[in-house]
This record gives C-alpha cells, sequence and structure tokens, in this order.
C-alpha cells in the first residue's frame, strides 16, 4: 500500500499576519518543515495545497506542489483539491496542517500503522481528543466530500462516520496545538531555542489546547 502525504497550506494567516506556509520557525518555512514532517514519518509521496503566497513558496524537495485557485473558500477546497491531486497507486493520505509544527513523525507512524492493520480511518488524539495527523484511506474520500466544504475540513466527516474511525493515542508524540497570531508565534520561536520557562509556556499551550479553547 502506498501511502501519501497531503499537506493544507494554502491559507492566508489573517490572524497572524501573514500566510502561515512562509513563516519561519528555528529558520526554516513551516511549510518545508511540514514536508519533511510527513517524509520522516513514511510517506514516500508528499502533496502541498497551496494558494496564499503560493508564487513566493521556496523549494519543496521530495513535495509536489498543487494549486488551490479557490483557497479563499476555506480549508474544505484545500483538501478536496488535494486528495483529488494523488495519483491512482495511492492508497490513503495523511493530513497534516501547515501551522502545527509541534506535530512528530512518530504520529505519522502510528495512524499509517493503524492502515496498514486495516483501519480506513485513522486520528491522532492526544489526551483522548482527537487531533491531527489524520489518515483517510481512498474509498473514504468520496465520502468525505460532502463534509469538506467552508472551512471545514475532516472534522464533521470524523463525527458523522465515527464507525470507520481508529483512534491512536499519540501522547508523547508531539502537539497539535496550531499558530494562529503572532503571541503563538513567538512562545513557537521561544520554546525552540530552548529554557525551562519557554517549555512552561509550551506545556500551557497544548493545556489550552486540550482544553478546547484554541480551535
Amino acid at each position: 500500500m502506498t501511502v501519501a502525504g497531503l499537506l493544507l497550506a494554502a491559507g492566508a494567516g489573517r490572524r497572524l499576519g501573514r500566510p502561515k506556509a512562509l513563516v519561519e520557525l528555528d529558520g526554516e518555512p513551516l511549510v518545508r518543515r511540514a514536508v519533511r514532517l510527513l517524509r520522516a514519518g513514511g510517506c514516500p509521496l508528499v502533496h502541498v495545497v497551496a494558494g496564499a503566497g503560493a508564487d513566493v513558496l521556496p523549494e519543496l524537495p521530495g513535495a509536489v506542489l498543487v494549486a488551490n485557485p479557490r483557497w479563499r473558500e476555506g480549508l474544505g477546497t484545500s483538501l478536496r483539491r488535494g486528495l483529488a491531486s494523488l495519483p491512482g497507486h495511492v492508497d490513503a493520505a495523511v493530513v497534516v496542517l501547515v501551522d502545527q509544527p509541534a506535530l512528530d513523525p512518530a504520529a505519522v507512524r502510528r495512524v499509517c500503522a493503524a492502515h496498514t492493520a486495516g483501519a480506513p480511518v485513522a486520528v491522532a488524539t492526544y489526551a483522548g481528543r482527537i487531533g491531527h495527523p489524520v489518515l483517510l484511506s481512498r474509498a473514504t474520500w468520496s465520502l468525505l466530500a460532502p463534509y469538506a466544504t467552508g472551512d471545514r475540513g475532516a472534522r464533521d466527516f470524523l463525527r458523522a462516520r465515527a464507525d470507520l474511525v481508529t483512534r491512536m493515542p499519540c501522547d508523547g508524540a508531539g502537539s497539535p496545538a496550531d499558530l494562529d497570531t503572532p503571541a503563538d508565534l513567538a512562545r513557537a520561536i521561544a520554546r525552540t531555542a530552548g529554557g525551562g520557562a519557554d517549555d512552561r509556556v509550551a506545556a500551557r499551550r497544548h493545556q489550552e489546547w486540550r482544553n478546547g479553547r484554541p480551535r
């Protein structure tokens, strides 16, 4: 089975003030960092759905760039466009968002392992709460399409078709906390620079994610 990585990186990052794909963390653009995550997690093919800032994206070795001219309509268009772009030999896609730089390749490997064991859909969970990455087998893509509208990705589909979903605990394998604001980015930069106080801030950010305050 071939499992591809699908990176959604088309948003304008309005609250952050610039496209998130172009934001640098530890000297590396988030889009390149996320491609590296998927390849390290075992995805031999990675498609990157781009929109805002697509004309100035950095080179992405090991990835295929997929333009989404409808990116302004929301995340759902990027998910559908990305899935449609994958070649016929791809059996499943591991979906991640560009603004979650604390994800770990181990989480990608865990959802892939669930698919190898027969799961049509596998999602990472953190403290029991669903996050990314999300693996979607090809057989579910047509089922997903009606749910992926506006700024909704796979979330409503996962709720409606819980019978298809295998939840894979990924505690200790990174965090799906996202970068939405300049303050989020400042904390992430501080964390990568090291320091105990910064680690405590990062832990608090993850706790906020677990409690459902960020999106």
